[in-house]
């Protein structure tokens, strides 16, 4: 039998295995930018001749230096992230000043101080539209363009690279529901430890999971993953059920009764209101998400019946440096 690597106290902060009555509190969640980064910001937009002509957003790359001084000035966004409880809200756009094309750029840049932007899908896509097409998951489509329940998971967990951050720009809400919702996988690893080690040793174990369309010439339709995984003193989870449900149909391998049995347990912690962050996100706002260990969920929504109203993210997976 294989056994499950154990992660000991010591080895994670209580920062990071947080539970809803342990967390700090709401408004510390909230990060404004200081005015000598958006002062940064706006100069590297006129120095790059933003307004003379629209140049793709990807186009503008900060230069290093610049980079680093941005870093500079979002470093408790970063600790927050890396050492504290793994998501942050940014604050620094007012959508009532600025245009849906500014808001993109100051957020593209922003999000360059943690990282690199890369792919989402096999078009290359770096700059995700996040919003309800009308497609069902049922006709192949990913959650994040429905409006129903994205359920808990992390991000990417289907893909070769291993996404640290997920970024989303809030351009338009929806007229009710999309609440956000964030739960530490260190919580859930602890609960599963303490209780129900079996079921922890078989998450431990590979699943395979649908690539969702995301498939490059030469892979297969699915990819095998553990939904924990502990990397020398830190965790990494993958975990979307339905694409596991998926997965295993495609590879013609059912889940056995005691996969079945792990999973059902860890979405009744993930369903734990004791064990989650949960709040709506508003125009203008960033928010950042540690997507290694944090899992996330956005309840199910109904949208504006004007087009132009409608609910509206931009989503960006970023890769942290070193």
């Amino acid at each position: 039998m294989t056994t499950v690597p154990v992660i000991r106290d010591t080895q994670f902060p209580a920062a990071q295995a947080w539970t809803a009555s342990s967390l700090d509190a709401p408004e510390s969640w909230y990060y404004p930018l200081s005015q000598e980064a958006f002062a940064l910001i706006q100069r590297f937009l006129a120095e790059a001749g933003e307004g003379e002509a629209e140049r793709p957003i990807e186009d503008y790359v900060l230069p290093e230096d610049l980079r680093s001084e941005l870093r500079g000035h979002l470093k408790p966004v970063i600790d927050a992230l890396e050492e504290g409880r793994g998501f942050a809200i940014v604050t620094c756009i007012d959508p009532k000043v600025y245009t849906e094309r500014h808001q993109k750029l100051i957020y593209w840049l922003v999000s360059q101080a943690l990282g690199t932007p890369f792919e989402q899908n096999v078009q290359g896509t770096r700059i995700y539209d996040v919003r309800d097409t009308g497609y069902k998951v049922e006709q192949g489509a990913r959650f994040s363009v429905t409006n129903a329940e994205s359920t808990f998971h992390t991000d990417n967990s289907f893909g070769d690279t291993v996404l640290d951050y997920v970024g989303l720009l809030v351009l338009k809400t929806a007229r009710s529901g999309g609440l956000s919702q964030t739960v530490s996988g260190y919580t859930v690893y602890n609960e599963l430890l303490v209780h129900d080690p079996e079921a922890l040793e078989t998450l431990s174990r590979p699943f395979h999971v649908d690539r969702r369309g995301g498939v490059k010439p030469g892979q297969e339709s699915t990819v095998q993953y553990p939904v924990f995984l502990v990397d020398g003193q830190e965790l990494l989870v993958r975990y979307l059920r339905y694409w596991i449900h998926e997965g295993h149909d495609k590879a013609g391998v059912p889940l056995s009764d005691e996969q079945i049995r792990a999973l059902d347990l860890l979405d009744e912690l993930l369903a734990r209101p004791d064990l989650r962050a949960e709040f709506a996100l508003k125009p203008g706002e960033i928010f950042f998400i540690n997507n290694r260990w944090i899992l996330h969920n956005r309840t199910a929504f109904e949208d504006h019946p004007e087009p132009e109203r409608r609910r509206h993210l931009i989503r960006l997976w970023i890769r942290r440096d070193g």
